[in-house]
């Protein structure tokens, strides 16, 4: 397929003529292809697309075509359909009025080409690109990131499910690409009545025997394909296939090969106390999406799949009020990032990335209000130096005194960096200072001498240790100062109202969520999930810009009937 760089293509008189007549106000679609027709431009897609063959349709016009589906929450099928009957479409996307339009599958294909090609992202950031020129987007504001779970495409499956769906995904798959080689090497009946209908615990035996005589046979076969697979006459090609790959890494995560003492193969289900199981970043969820992972949150949240982060800017309610009586209409709250992990990801490894990507685009924050999982004292010395204050709740002093209230914790010492030693609160120095890693982080333990400690009057209000001595472990200087310093302004009455406003990014996820279920992945694997939320950020803005356009900012609050007369009668 060939591409020749066109862009959207002008809107037909005719259909300029039906459009203005039944939307005088005009719609969403029609703002958008008048305001934004140079963000779909087919140029950044070139690479995707060859020189030769068939001309295929424009990447900008289907761009467009899937912004609007994401802002309207449509299937592929209802948006091409659109394309067809919607007046507002045609003229958003320069169709003649009597345009047939494009067959559905057309959109998961080009979805396909983005994802193979690491595109996901470009239509969002060109228009982070047109905001930041139109200047609704700049750097040295305030901006908020925030985290929630998103639940795979694929149905969750226990470890005995896991097993017999991996080698049921691996037979279907062999038996479209190689049956012959297939029946040579199975008894394809009897595989067929075991893996025919879909493997799920209503149908399995409830007695536990059962159920473990089953996993037992589960692992057998798939033991067997594997073998066959991997046998020095099977062409090559066969242990290409991706449901065949990853029936051997399930096979080696649930099952255990031993011998017994007859010599005899043993195959069986591994035990997290025994044999062990694989961590949690590594383990595989299910044969059809090898990208999702089971993770927990909390007490109440256990879910498959992967984890979104959305950044955004944010405006003080104050700030907002300023611009409107000086007759400057606010600009909108805009996303400015959209970042999809893995479930097991914890959000700490997303706040680099984050700001590494909004100082790409030249809008990195002055303050970044975020929670308490994204900091570290490493980050938050980082990000000061790059000239981001980040505005989160840093994790408090974990040590027995600290916890209890009583006696002398962490802040009661007085560090001398020059010096390299410390002084205690009964003012004696260290004996030693010795950098270390632990974790993978650089360190600094910081012990008092026995002969020091013993005989000090506050030792039971310092140290509970049997050599009775008291140690420390401090980070590196800056980040150690950093971090000393946040957890003394959380504890202010300022900081906390201030923090605040963080909290609004809560209403950025519930429009997501509402407006196009971004909790719920739509397709299968981690780039086509990234795609799936890049223009899901993208449908947001576009929905937040028309507003902006249209006079409708988010800034004006709601209340309700009660509070109106509430207020008339205070008055």
């Amino acid at each position: 397929m060939s591409m020749r760089p066109e862009g959207l293509p002008e809107v037909p008189e005719q259909t300029v003529m039906v459009a203005r007549a039944a939307f005088p106000q005009g719609s969403l679609a029609i703002r958008v292809r008048d305001r934004l027709a140079e963000v779909f431009a087919d140029e950044p897609f070139a690479s995707a697309f060859g020189v030769r063959g068939a001309p295929g349709l424009s990447p900008g016009v289907l761009c467009l075509v899937t912004v609007l589906q994401f802002a309207e929450d449509l299937t592929d099928r209802q948006a091409a359909a659109m394309a067809v009957r919607a007046i507002d479409w045609k003229y958003a996307l320069g169709a003649e009025l009597t345009d047939t339009g494009f067959d559905a599958s057309v959109l998961s294909r080009f979805r396909s080409r983005l994802s193979d090609n690491g595109m996901e992202r470009v239509v969002f950031d060109r228009l982070l690109e047109y905001c930041v020129e139109e200047g609704l987007v700049a750097a040295g504001g305030r901006q908020r990131t925030d985290s929630t779970h998103v639940i795979s495409a694929v149905r969750d499956l226990n470890r005995l499910e896991l097993a017999g769906e991996s080698v049921r995904a691996a037979l279907e798959a062999l038996a479209v690409a190689a049956p012959s080689w297939l029946a040579g090497q199975v008894d394809v009946a009897e595989f067929a009545h075991r893996y025919g209908p879909r493997v799920d615990g209503w149908r399995m035996p409830a007695s536990q025997t059962k159920r473990d005589r089953l996993a037992q046979v589960f692992g057998q076969d798939a033991l067997a394909l594997c073998r066959a697979a991997w046998s020095p006459g099977t062409p090559p090609w066969i242990r290409e296939i991706e449901s065949v790959q990853i029936l051997r890494q399930i096979l080696v995560q649930t099952y255990y090969l031993s011998t017994d003492t007859r010599g005899r193969e043993v195959i069986k289900k591994r035990a997290a106390d025994d044999e062990g199981v694989p961590p949690g970043h590594r383990r595989l969820a299910s044969p059809y999406d090898a990208d999702a992972r089971w993770a927990a949150k909390g007490e109440g949240l256990f879910w498959m799949g992967y984890k979104v982060h959305l950044t955004e800017t944010c405006d003080t309610p104050t700030e907002a009020e300023a611009e409107a009586e000086a007759g400057v209409r606010a600009a909108p709250n805009l996303i400015t990032d959209v970042c999809t992990t893995d479930a097991t990801v914890p959000d700490v490894k997303a706040t680099a990335p984050v700001q590494q990507r909004l100082a790409e685009h030249g809008i990195r924050p002055a303050e970044h209000y975020l929670d308490s999982g994204y900091p570290s004292a490493d980050l938050i010395a980082a990000a000061l130096k790059q000239g981001t204050r980040m505005v989160t709740p840093v994790l408090l002093d974990h040590s027995a005194q600290a916890k209890a209230h009583a006696g002398f914790d962490k802040s009661a010492f007085i560090i001398d960096w020059r010096a390299r030693q410390v002084r205690c609160p009964a003012g004696k120095t260290s004996a030693h200072w010795n950098p270390v890693k632990q974790h993978g982080t650089d360190a600094i333990v910081i012990t008092f001498g026995v002969r020091t400690c013993r005989p000090c009057p506050f030792r039971d209000q310092c140290t509970s240790s049997a050599k009775g001595r008291r140690m420390l472990t401090l980070r590196p200087r800056e980040p150690e100062e950093a971090l000393t310093q946040a957890r003394a302004e959380q504890k202010t009455e300022t900081w906390k109202a201030k923090y605040a406003l963080r909290a609004g990014v809560e209403g950025t996820i519930n429009q997501a969520l509402d407006i196009t279920g971004i909790r719920r992945a739509r397709y299968r694997g981690l780039p086509k999930v990234r795609l799936q939320h890049a223009f899901s950020a993208t449908a947001l803005n576009v929905i937040r810009l028309d507003a902006h356009w249209t006079g409708h900012d988010q800034h004006h609050t709601r209340s309700s009937r009660l509070e109106r007369l509430a207020y008339r009668l205070t008055a």
